[in-house]
């Protein structure tokens, strides 16, 4: 199976429930490797970066991504996007069946498991309306209606189906029901897990942190929580968060000696926050990420932790290119949506979802 996300956090939450499942599975940023294993247990998890994209840049790489799927080599497809209704969806999705021959898309974004629903066309968080939640504040893709015939008006149109779900027998119906061959499946991870059948459990990592283990800890979205590990924290300037000064004014602005504070076991730990939260938009969205991006460069380059543990799907994609870290092998899934994997040089990276609570990681 060939697995194909919008944002980096979604591919490593896929590969990490593929993974807990048994499954052979390695996750890759923006390129299909140029040989896949042929085993019918094998997935390869596509990371793209299209939900922060705009709509022409996202079907473009869509496109690009598609022609380099092998053609009738019976590799199923699923397309991941997010349980918050955010992203290009149908734009991705209509471009995709055009590329690969499918002839409609079943979008599922419910995840019963994590209440969130699907009930008479309206999508619920936590039984209140999405567009009721935090994510009506979201900077790129604010939920302004909870009705998904509002959100998405052309999906039925161009072939895209979205069903109820407001529980996991409802998605095992959805598939036994559309799995015809002919048909795309997209959405959140309750719908990747109900198609998939397990394999041989696999060994997990330990969860024990190591002792004297380094962590760099970016706190990259909107949706971030204070974190309180009793590690130093290095908040975003206002002069950074307000585009007047760049990452280099936030860097002079830390001393070694805070680098070098922490809790025992924590020495050369830090987290880098962004405390402030009055601007929105597509600009400021590129701004934070791009500064949070360029801090983590230097900071690995000079200090070279052992854990890098990123917030936030944006941030992570950006973090990541700016290292040329771009192929991961799955060590363990330390909750949901929290993913552990090694980068080629072998540092550990956790990837979590911004909305999504930190699991036992901590």
């Amino acid at each position: 199976m060939i697995v194909i996300a919008d944002d980096i956090t979604g591919a490593a939450e896929i590969a990490g429930i593929a993974f807990s499942l048994g499954q052979e599975v390695r996750l890759v940023m923006g390129n299909l490797p140029p040989t896949l294993k042929k085993e019918k247990e094998d997935i390869v998890v596509i990371a793209t970066d299209t939900r922060s994209m705009s709509e022409s840049e996202a079907v473009a790489e869509t496109c690009r991504i598609a022609s380099s799927l092998p053609v009738g080599g019976g590799e199923a497809l699923f397309k991941k996007t997010d349980s918050a209704l955010r992203g290009h969806v149908v734009a991705e999705l209509t471009a995709l069946m055009q590329a690969t021959g499918y002839h409609r898309a079943v979008y599922l974004p419910a995840n019963p498991s994590k209440e969130r629903i699907i009930r008479h066309g309206i999508y619920y968080i936590k039984g209140v309306p999405i567009h009721e939640t935090d994510f009506s504040f979201d900077p790129e893709f604010p939920a302004k209606t909870s009705t998904l015939r509002e959100r998405f008006p052309d999906a039925e149109a161009k072939g895209v189906i979205m069903p109820d779900a407001v529980n996991e027998d409802d998605i095992r119906r959805v598939i036994a029901t559309d799995n015809d061959g002919k048909t795309i499946f997209a959405g959140a991870a309750d719908l990747f897990r109900a198609s998939l059948s397990p394999a041989k459990k696999k060994k997990e990592a330990a969860a024990a942190k190591p002792s004297g283990e380094s962590r760099l800890i970016l706190c990259g979205s909107t949706q971030s929580k204070a974190l309180n590990l009793g590690i130093p924290i290095a908040p975003m300037p206002r002069e950074v968060y307000d585009g007047k000064q760049g990452a280099n004014y936030w860097y002079a602005q830390l001393s070694a000696s805070l680098y070098q504070q922490g809790s025992a076991g924590d020495e050369g730990s830090l987290i880098l926050t962004i405390p402030h939260t009055h601007c929105t938009g597509k600009e400021v969205a590129v701004h934070l990420r791009t500064v949070m991006a360029e801090m983590t460069k230097r900071l690995v380059s000079e200090h070279q932790p052992d854990h890098l543990i990123i917030e936030g799907g944006a941030t992570a994609w950006a973090t990541l290119q700016a290292l040329g870290w771009t192929e991961f092998q799955i060590e363990r899934q330390v909750a949901p949506g929290v993913v552990q994997m090694s980068a080629t040089n072998g540092t550990l990276v956790t990837l979590k979802p911004g909305s999504y609570p930190w699991g036992g990681l901590f």
